[in-house]
C-alpha cells in the first residue's frame, strides 16, 4: 500500500509517495539509501535517481527497506543533495574541490598543502539558519592535498529554497567585503631557505651530537622548503650576534636559533636575538609544548628561537607558527594570545 505526505514549502508543497518496494519497480529513488555492515562496510547502495529493478528488491529488503520515497518537489524546495552542493558552491575558494553530494552531504577537499583560512562568522551565521549544518576545521590548520576543510549538510531530505539563498547572501557578502575572497579557502606554502643556527657549548664543542639540525630540517622539507645552511656557536652572547648577523647577510628567508631558551644563566639566545637588532613579537606562547619560543622580526626577516622541546615532541608551538610564516603571514601579538585556548598538548 502507498501513502502520499505533503509537505508545506515557501510557495508550493512538496509531495512525498510512499511506495512498498514490490511496487517501485520502474520508480525512482527520492534520496540516497546507505548499507551498514558493522565493522565491515558503510556506503551508498543506491543513488538518488536510480530506476528501481526487480533486481534491486532482495537488496533493499536486506536493509530493511519495505518502502521507498518517491519525491515531487515543489517550486520553493530542494533536494537535500542539491541544497548541499548550492552551498559548498557558494562557500569554496581557491584550492579547493568538492566532493559529489552524498546523503544531503558534499566534503570541501584540499587540492594543495596549504593553510587553511576559515571565517568563524560565517560558519556561525550559516548554522543559525536552521536545518542546514556547515562543519569546519580550524582555521590556520595545515592541510594536505586530499584533506578534508569542511562539509556542507542539509539536515531534512527537502530544505526550502530560501534557506540555501541566505547561505549563498552570507557568503557572497562576506566575498563582497573582502574583494572576492571565499569564507573557506586554502593559502599555498612557499618554499623558504632557511638560516639555521644551533647554540650550546656542549654541541659546539663536540661534546654531544646535534640533534637540533635534522628534527628542523625534516620539518621544512616535509612543508615545501629548505635549511640552506646551519652554523653553530657556543653559549657566548657576542658569538650568536655575529651569527645571526652573517645569516641575514647571506639574505636567508628566515633566521632561527636553536638551543639555549631556558631561564638557565648559561642560555644567551633570546638576549642574542634581542641584541642583534630584532623586533620581538613574543618571548613565550601560552602552549605546551613551546611555551618557551621566542619569535621576531630583523629586518623584516622573520626570526624564531626554538626550545628544546622541538627536538622531540611531534607537535609543538613551532609547528604552529611555521605554516602560517610560509603563507606569507605576520604574526602579530595576537596570534601569539590566541595559541592558549586549545593550546594544551603536553606538559
Amino acid at each position: 500500500m502507498s501513502e502520499v505526505f505533503e509537505q508545506p514549502a515557501a510557495d508550493a508543497k512538496t509531495i512525498l509517495k510512499e511506495v512498498a518496494v514490490q511496487d517501485a519497480i520502474g520508480l525512482r529513488l527520492a534520496h540516497d539509501l546507505t548499507r551498514i555492515i558493522p565493522g565491515e562496510f558503510k556506503g551508498r547502495l543506491f543513488k538518488r535517481g536510480h530506476i528501481i529493478t526487480e533486481a534491486d528488491i532482495p537488496s533493499l529488503l536486506d536493509i530493511g527497506k519495505e518502502h521507498i520515497y518517491i519525491m515531487e518537489l515543489g517550486a520553493g524546495e530542494l533536494h537535500e543533495d542539491d541544497a548541499a552542493d548550492r552551498m559548498a558552491k557558494a562557500l569554496a575558494g581557491e584550492q579547493i574541490r568538492l566532493s559529489e553530494p552524498h546523503e544531503g552531504k558534499v566534503s570541501l577537499k584540499s587540492d594543495i598543502q596549504g593553510l587553511v583560512k576559515v571565517d568563524k562568522a560565517t560558519v556561525d551565521a550559516i548554522n543559525e539558519l536552521g536545518e542546514i549544518a556547515l562543519a569546519t576545521v580550524r582555521t590556520n590548520a595545515l592541510v594536505q592535498p586530499g584533506g578534508q576543510l569542511a562539509a556542507t549538510r542539509a539536515i531534512p531530505l527537502v530544505v526550502p529554497k530560501a534557506k540555501v539563498e541566505q547561505v549563498e547572501r552570507i557568503a557572497q557578502s562576506y566575498r563582497e567585503r573582502h574583494n572576492g575572497i571565499a569564507p573557506i579557502r586554502v593559502i599555498p606554502l612557499r618554499k623558504l631557505r632557511v638560516g639555521l643556527l644551533t647554540t650550546g657549548s656542549e654541541v659546539w664543542g663536540g661534546r654531544i651530537e646535534d640533534k637540533f639540525g635534522p628534527a628542523v630540517r625534516g620539518k621544512l622539507e616535509a612543508l615545501g622548503s629548505e635549511v640552506g645552511e646551519q652554523r653553530f656557536a657556543p653559549d657566548d652572547r657576542q658569538t650568536i650576534v655575529k651569527e645571526i648577523h652573517y645569516l641575514l647577510e647571506q639574505r636567508y628567508d628566515m633566521i632561527l636559533v636553536t638551543g639555549g631558551m631556558s631561564v638557565d644563566p648559561d642560555d644567551r639566545t633570546p638576549g642574542a636575538i634581542r641584541a642583534a637588532g630584532a623586533d620581538i613579537v613574543s618571548y613565550g606562547t601560552p602552549m605546551l609544548p613551546g611555551s618557551m619560543l621566542l619569535i621576531g622580526y630583523l629586518q623584516g626577516v622573520p626570526i624564531m628561537g626554538l626550545p628544546g622541546c622541538v627536538m622531540h615532541d611531534p607537535y609543538t608551538s613551532f609547528d604552529v607558527l611555521l605554516p602560517r610564516i610560509l603563507a606569507g603571514e605576520t604574526i602579530v601579538p595576537e596570534d601569539i594570545t590566541s595559541m592558549g585556548y586549545g593550546g594544551l598538548y603536553g606538559c
